[in-house]
């Protein structure tokens, strides 16, 4: 018998496997009864129900309203804070930044819930302020998605650019302006993304602190808990669309400003 050659290739058949169980399988059963009926016949019906249901539209304005004004409060809290960490020369920075990943080994309706109690004790009834309690509620759980990958970029400034501006007669506000902030917006994509696309579907803020369906990933539960599975299909299958739209056009706009960034950062 002659002996059993291993090539690299077959590295590539448990994650072939995994994304065909997981990834494809499920994509094709939400395909299927998205574009089905009860009888199993072919039909547009979920799809134009979906763009006709006020209560859909409703969900679907309040969810991005939500991620919108979440990554832009986690984005304005995060840029300072990764920008002190990343060029402060203090010893142990890195301390202070376990300090704002330390929620993260916490688990998740843990943090919520005692969140709930801080803000019961300051409002007393959260009825009152349902859009303010999920935004602080969104952005308790997603800034450090936001600070990790810009202080990262940060991190990693080639700090010859900075000489080099300073040289060329650049103040503090010019070289972080053509210099600090185009060569961070990698990071920035990435925050943006980890947080916006979370933050439009995450229903348990929502439901832990409102106990509100206003948000797509509580539609979408609404829906198949009532055994709804084809306009449950067609919600998701949509707002899946929506969030591959997003993902292409980020990358899209951090590659061609990587791009632009490396031909010429002080040439402005």
């Amino acid at each position: 018998m002659g002996k059993f050659r291993f090539q690299r290739s077959q590295l590539c058949i448990p994650y072939g496997l995994f994304l065909v169980c997981f990834v494809l399988a499920p994509l094709i059963v939400i395909i299927y009864y998205a574009f089905t009926n009860g009888e199993g016949q072919f039909t547009l019906g979920n799809l134009i129900g979906f763009f006709s249901s006020p209560n859909t539209i409703g969900t679907l304005a309040y969810s991005l309203g939500i991620a919108v004004a979440t990554t832009c409060i986690c984005l304005t809290l995060a840029y300072p804070i990764a920008y002190i960490l990343a060029r402060s020369s203090m010893k142990h920075k890195s301390v202070v930044l376990m300090v704002f990943v330390m929620p993260m080994w916490i688990n998740f309706t843990l943090r919520i819930t005692a969140l709930k109690e801080i803000l019961t004790m300051i409002e007393g009834n959260l009825a009152y302020h349902p859009f303010l309690n999920t935004l602080i509620g969104m952005t308790y759980d997603f800034l450090p998605f936001m600070i990790l990958p810009i202080y990262t970029t940060l991190l990693k400034l080639d700090g010859s650019l900075l000489e080099a501006a300073a040289d060329l007669g650049a103040d503090t506000v010019q070289t972080f302006l053509k210099v600090t902030l185009p060569l961070s917006v990698p990071g920035i994509i990435s925050g943006i993304v980890m947080v916006f696309l979370p933050s439009m579907t995450n229903y348990v803020v929502l439901d832990m602190l409102y106990n509100s369906t206003y948000i797509m990933g509580s539609l979408i539960g609404a829906y198949f808990s009532a055994y709804d599975w084809h306009n449950g299909s067609m919600i998701a299958l949509i707002l899946l669309v929506i969030i591959l739209v997003f993902t292409l056009f980020t990358n899209r706009y951090a590659d061609e400003d990587a791009g632009s960034s490396r031909g010429g950062v002080l040439g402005g």
